[in-house]
């Protein structure tokens, strides 16, 4: 397929605008999933965002458009979370896009993450498509909203789409402006391969498997794959799609959006924001990654038994695959033994990871008490970094 028939896209709102939700209408919209396969926020895979009710992860999925023009589109989206604490989550999403749905609820208004996604859009050149989302309600405040949408994007009011996820109203205007104002991939099939990284997931039979968005050259199965972070090199066993699943496919193009499997094992080998090609059409410049996150909030997490020490380090590495803003160190306490200096974004974010934890790896954890980073100013005028305090 010609690249000007894929559009690459993620949802981004402040959280509870909307967003699982109108992904759940494109999805049943575009008929990608059957009505035996659909349920309420059907991209939230994890147990803790459904009880929650919350995004914790990006989620990628590929639909196909049928157009008024009688031409099928492939429209690559990704779901992001909405919480400040995630908010590398959404960083990471948009470098894999070129455009964004900026979602805003009728009666809350654009909020402090409204603000803060469409500034990480705008620094990633993505193009923005403005939406009022729940126009249904009788708490809602089109005009108002309609004014705080034009003064933070500077577009014209018949920029704005208005829509309500829940019922489906005006979900069909969403996809004519995706297909209309959002730049297609350029098509560099024929030059040297390169391809983000921009997530990843570890399985216990095939590896570490890397999620990426192919920007030059073509990707097969049978291929090589070599990385820019390190010398390591590994034989591609499959290529895909993510259509809820994973869905195989003979290759991925420029513009693409997949997952490649090639049993790597060595978790350290796989780093969100690294540059993936091929030996058979080698790229010699990488691509530009992600910022280095910074952890606000620090706590220990120590094993309640000490002999899952090393449990707990492989449950840390396979988490930091699908969580790249999760940093840890090792350290010892008199009391508590062995354990980490974890860095987290947010209580929500150590939360969540300790829950994970504990649910996905079967541990029994004990968390110290949560603190920040302190900057200390010396007799001497030395300034020192603190971020244990006891």
């Amino acid at each position: 397929m010609s690249t000007k028939y894929i559009r690459n896209f993620c949802i981004i709102a402040h959280i509870d605008h909307g967003k699982s939700t109108l992904a759940d209408r494109l999805l049943e919209e575009t008929h990608t999933l059957s009505k035996k396969e659909m349920k309420a926020q059907v991209l939230d895979s994890m147990d803790l965002e459904r009880e929650r009710g919350i995004t914790i992860k990006s989620h990628p999925i590929q639909m196909k458009y049928l157009h008024s023009d009688k031409q099928t589109y492939t429209f690559n989206l990704i779901d992001t979370p909405g919480h400040v604490d995630f908010s590398y989550e959404v960083s990471r999403s948009l470098a894999a896009c070129e455009g964004a749905l900026l979602l805003v609820d009728a009666a809350q208004g654009v909020e402090a993450q409204t603000v803060s996604n469409t500034y990480l859009a705008v620094e990633n050149n993505l193009v923005l498509i403005p939406i009022i989302n729940k126009v249904d309600l009788d708490s809602a405040r089109i005009e108002d909203v309609r004014d705080q949408l034009i003064d933070l994007v500077g577009c014209g009011p018949d920029d704005i789409i208005e829509i309500s996820a829940k019922t489906g109203e005006g979900v069909d205007k969403i996809f004519q402006a995706v297909v209309d104002r959002i730049q297609p991939p350029k098509d560099k099939a024929k030059d040297p391969a390169r391809a983000l990284i921009f997530d990843s997931m570890y399985d216990n039979y095939r590896g570490v498997i890397p999620y990426i968005r192919v920007f030059d050259g073509v990707i097969k199965t049978g291929m090589t794959a070599e990385f820019f972070s390190h010398q390591s090199t590994y034989e591609i066993t499959e290529v895909g799609h993510f259509v809820l699943k994973q869905v195989p496919t003979l290759e991925l193009r420029s513009g693409d959006v997949g997952y490649v499997i090639a049993n790597i094992r060595d978790m350290d080998h796989i780093k969100p924001g690294d540059t993936m090609t091929v030996k058979q059409n080698k790229a010699s410049e990488r691509l530009k990654g992600y910022k280095k996150i910074k952890p606000m909030v620090f706590s220990g997490l120590y094993p309640a038994d000490s002999d899952d020490y090393d449990q707990l380090r492989s449950a840390l590495d396979k988490l930091k695959l699908n969580d790249a803003s999760l940093l840890y160190t090792p350290e010892t306490s008199d009391s508590l033994g062995f354990g980490f200096r974890c860095g987290f974004l947010g209580l929500l974010h150590m939360e969540i990871i300790q829950e994970r934890l504990e649910r996905e790896f079967d541990l029994s954890l004990v968390t110290t008490t949560p603190n920040v980073r302190y900057q200390v100013e010396l007799k001497d005028g030395v300034l020192v970094e603190v971020d244990t305090p006891a």
